[in-house]
């Protein structure tokens, strides 16, 4: 089988480790970023009024569009792929986090005031919680968009990873060596989308499930 002669030829554990470091980067820098700035636009107007319609401007733009300019600006490195990467998680993980505070019960917000908790509790105590159930559909959802962005990102003059060995097989007809990457990147997707789900539901266990 492609998948054993590559493995015992160690290129296919050094394509996984080169992917898999590129996209858990990309993705922590992404969500890293959007979560924060997610719950300043959801909490406060003048922010929203700022970062918002460029977030919606972005959205409308595949994060496979930026990478000309992403090589234009950033050169050929491991930067532009990473950045690529980010771009894509962020995009997902801002919304998701933007919607989950705005989206929070006001009942909740307005009983927490009578009671005399001030914005910093009622934000810690009632909306960060809230919120977290969006937060890591958005967190889903960007770790999928950072996998899927993986292989147009190593176009980006790789010599290694997954979608640079899917794009090498392309040339020479490698139907195997593409399902090779394609199970890889489906099988380290599952895994990783399993690991935030586990943290969801010891982050959420509050919550009633279906």
């Amino acid at each position: 089988m492609r998948a054993i002669d590559l493995a015992q030829r160690g290129i296919l554990l050094a394509d996984i480790l080169a992917s898999l470091q590129r996209v858990l980067l990309g993705f922590f820098i992404g969500s890293g970023l959007a979560i924060p700035l997610g719950f300043a636009m959801g909490w406060y107007q003048p922010v929203r009024a700022i970062i918002e319609p460029w977030t919606q401007f972005f959205r409308t733009i595949p994060p496979l569009a930026i990478i000309p300019l992403a090589i234009v600006f950033l050169g050929i490195g491991e930067v532009p792929k990473v950045f690529v990467i980010a771009l894509a998680a962020f995009l997902v993980s801002i919304i998701a986090t933007f919607q989950g505070v705005v989206n929070v019960d006001r009942t909740l917000i307005n009983a927490g005031r009578v009671l005399g908790a001030n914005d910093l509790v009622i934000f810690r105590r009632i909306v960060v919680p809230a919120s977290l159930p969006f937060i890591t559909v958005g967190l889903r959802q960007g770790l999928g968009s950072a996998w899927a962005t993986l292989v147009a990102s190593e176009l980006i003059a790789a010599q290694q990873g997954l979608g640079y060995r899917m794009q090498n097989a392309q040339i020479y007809y490698q139907i195997d060596t593409i399902f090779v990457g394609l199970i890889c990147i489906g099988v380290l997707g599952l895994i990783m989308d399993r690991i935030v789900l586990w943290f969801d539901t010891k982050l959420t266990g509050w919550q009633e499930r279906r």
